[in-house]
């Protein structure tokens, strides 16, 4: 073979593969769109979320059935917690070994794994109440969550008495650990009293706690996904999520 002709050869492969790869990319992107929109049907998502399909060449993987890659990006979704509902600020998911149906109606993903976040205004809904009775006619009720750094959450609980409330509220340090679907906060240690008006309030650990501690439910996360662990942040509580066998869509 001619040198020129290995030329011509060369530059025709470039081109074939050059169209190969625009079609490919288009593919995966007209995909990633389908499977956004399935996903917000399905899930009753209020906006669309995020899909991303790694890996090349896309058109092999489908017509294998399984795609290697699939990143899942939501925004403000809305899990059930009890008869409620709590806003997850942003929740990522990387699934892995993405099977799918013939007629591309339903899809299942091997593993998952991912992150999400709570604000503490959201997790702060569960420490929300009525005030809880304390010795000698004073209150107590959780008024603020915030950052208590290395890994704490900063309970802030407004006291009262006789109407009367506390010149500065109480804080208390606490951990945060996850149980099955629940978020539990629990303080690391509880004050012996407080002085209130000038006036000494012993506080049993059993009662200061049914202030100072609570939880949340999260259940219902999307496509099957459970929480893992938790951890305090600045702006929240970090949860990492895991999941098998999880159902993206159908």
């Amino acid at each position: 073979m001619s040198k020129r002709a290995v030329r011509i050869l060369l530059i025709v492969v470039v081109i074939l593969g050059g169209l190969f790869v625009a079609a490919d990319r288009l593919a995966v992107n007209f995909a990633e769109g389908e499977a956004a929109d399935k996903m917000r049907t399905s899930e009753g998502l209020s906006e669309t979320p995020d899909v991303s399909i790694k890996g090349f060449p896309f058109l092999t993987q489908v017509a294998g059935g399984e795609l290697d890659d699939v990143e899942v990006g939501i925004k403000d979704y809305d899990a059930r917690s009890g008869s409620d509902s709590i806003r997850i600020a942003d929740l990522r998911a990387h699934m892995k070994g993405v099977k799918f149906s013939g007629d591309y109606s339903s899809a299942t993903a091997a593993t998952a794994t991912g992150t999400a976040r709570v604000t503490y205004d959201e997790l702060l809904k569960a420490g929300k109440s009525e005030p809880v009775e304390l010795p000698l006619g004073a209150t107590g009720k959780v008024v603020g969550l915030s950052d208590g750094g290395n890994g704490k959450i900063k309970v802030e609980v407004e006291v009262s008495k006789g109407g009367a409330k506390l010149p500065k509220p109480v804080h208390v340090l606490s951990s945060v650990r996850v149980e099955g679907d629940t978020i539990k906060v629990h303080a690391d240690e509880i004050p012996k009293s407080l002085d209130v008006l000038g006036v000494s309030i012993p506080l049993p650990e059993g009662m200061a706690r049914d202030v100072t501690d609570f939880q949340q439910k999260i259940d219902e996360l999307p496509a099957g996904i459970k929480l893992e662990k938790v951890q305090a942040a600045p702006d929240g509580v970090d949860m990492t999520v895991t999941g098998s066998q999880v159902r993206l869509a159908g």
